[in-house]
């Protein structure tokens, strides 16, 4: 939800939450192909590592597929599901009013003294943000922008199971289509490659560092492929 401090510009606020809820379900689709990538990948170079042939490879993938979609849509469902009955329980608007209170003169000044506003008129802007009637204003406002956040709780569950199933092909193509001697390692770069590209976009969007940020999504991925092909090629070779 916004500030009340941020909500004292409600043109600018407007563009600025509707960039975010942009971004918001990019950042969102990229997290669920990612899940997709990693976790059909760890299942199906586990298998692979445990010595299976390609048809129980490809079954035990489907299956993290269709479990994984379906456990992503859900998990959405219910999450948004939950912010919207908030809203209309009136839990959302206690909090927009609790936000509006907590914020005092000095610090709603020094807000946009930050901005470079003058102190002179930070302060007098400060002091009519603080009036009761204009606090009451700015609550309604915050609790309109968070209505306008919460989507459709089955829109957010099939954008989710949407990404996590394109996300998951990725791997499974790579596995389908590769010859048999090198099926694990032709699938294993293709979802570091995948990895870095999501790692790197989702870095873009949210504008942090994007060397760090890919590594740190690559060396993941790379640790769970490792451990999930260590772990078939021990049951695999003890297997009875």
């Amino acid at each position: 939800m916004s500030t009340a401090t941020e909500l004292a510009l409600p043109v600018v606020e407007h563009d600025d939450s509707t960039s975010a809820a942009r971004l918001n379900w990019l950042r969102a689709g990229l997290l669920g192909a990612n899940d997709g990538i990693v976790s059909v990948a760890a299942v199906l170079v586990g298998v692979a590592g445990a010595g299976a042939g390609t048809g129980p490879v490809l079954a035990a993938g489907t299956a993290a597929l269709v479990g994984g979609a379906v456990s992503m849509a859900l998990g959405e469902y219910v999450s948004v599901s939950g912010a919207r009955d908030a809203q209309r329980t009136g839990q959302a608007a206690q909090q927009a009013h609790l936000e509006a209170e907590a914020e005092d003169a000095v610090t709603i000044a020094a807000h946009y003294r930050s901005l470079g506003v003058s102190p002179a008129v930070a302060d007098s802007v400060a002091s009519e943000l603080v009036r009761p009637e204009v606090r009451d204003r700015r609550a309604a406002a915050a609790l309109r922008d968070a209505e306008d956040e919460v989507v459709s709780p089955m829109r957010a569950a099939w954008v989710s199971a949407a990404t996590f199933t394109a996300g998951a092909a990725l791997p499974f193509l790579a596995m389908l289509l590769a010859p048999g001697s090198i099926k694990v390692a032709v699938t294993v770069i293709a979802v570091l490659v995948a990895l870095a590209v999501t790692g790197t976009t989702g870095a873009t969007l949210g504008g942090a560092p994007r060397g760090r940020a890919t590594l740190r999504v690559v060396i993941g991925g790379a640790l769970a492929l490792a451990a999930t092909y260590a772990a078939g090629a021990i049951l695999g070779a003890h297997a009875f």
